[in-house]
């Protein structure tokens, strides 16, 4: 596979009207497979690092999300450069590279490969019911103990936070987070960071949404950026609510004031 048949594996997957340069160092990396360059729009593959053209492929799609990212700040900031602290693999990153990815599958451009790997399918369905479930299941019932010793140490008269910190040596926001947990209708399946992310959520419908996702298959930071996507289009709509109220109650006592002050010049 050349670098041209790449750029066009990437333009397939997604369209780009901004154009960038596909380079193959022809080196090996032990660094980093890939790189971006924002400035010039390189897309630099140390193509000695991969095996197959599927791996190739893989990294192809992650340095191009870079490029597509760049498009949309370029795009949003009037052509203004990002700057260079900005940090580059954000949630927003891994949502649109995951997204990416599927596309890349569904049109059968890149393939995970895990069908072909019995042993790592086997491994993988034995992680998945054995570790992740059943240390899911084991948080739940945690937190549910926790909030049960926060009864007790109130009939007690024992400080909780005390408790917490020099009786079970546990940090307070992992508490907490436990306990949360505990109190959602989450489904242990997906493991226990999941079932954090979900316990966040504090709708129970937009929760149950935010499970169906993750138990559809999408990536965690894909269903983070999905519900911050709507959070966002709620808040929007919340903030314009809120910024009217303040501006006729600002506008209410303005008009109470001048009120005031044209009935003082009057008696003048």
């Amino acid at each position: 596979m050349n670098c041209e048949q790449v750029k066009n594996i990437l333009l397939f997957i997604e369209n780009t009207d901004l154009d960038f340069e596909m380079i193959f160092s022809g080196k090996e990396s032990k660094k980093v497979n890939g790189l971006y360059k924002p400035e010039t729009r390189e897309i630099i593959l140390h193509n000695k690092n991969f095996k197959t053209d599927n791996q190739l492929v893989y990294t192809a799609i992650h340095e191009y999300t870079h490029h597509l990212l760049n498009e949309v700040h370029l795009r949003e900031n009037a052509g203004l450069k990002p700057p260079q602290y900005a940090r580059s693999h954000t949630n927003a990153f891994w949502a649109k590279f995951h997204s990416l990815l599927e596309i890349a599958e569904e049109k059968g451009l890149y393939v995970m490969g895990l069908e072909n790997a019995p042993e790592l399918a086997e491994l993988t369905e034995n992680i998945r019911k054995n570790y992740l479930e059943k240390n899911g299941i084991l948080m739940r019932e945690f937190g549910r103990l926790l909030a049960r010793a926060h009864e007790l140490c109130i009939e007690a008269n024992i400080r909780y936070e005390d408790y917490i910190d020099r009786c079970l040596k546990l940090p307070r926001q992992a508490a907490r987070s436990i306990v949360s947990v505990s109190a959602a209708d989450v489904n242990p399946a997906v493991g226990f960071e999941n079932m954090k992310m979900l316990a966040s959520v504090r709708s129970p419908e937009k929760r149950k949404e935010a499970q169906n996702l993750l138990e559809g298959g999408q990536s965690p930071d894909s269903v983070r950026a999905l519900m911050k996507k709507k959070a966002d289009d709620v808040d929007v709509k919340t903030r314009l609510e809120k910024e009217k109220a303040r501006l006729e109650k600002t506008i209410g006592m303005l008009t109470s004031r001048l009120e005031m002050v044209e009935e003082s010049l009057a008696n003048l």
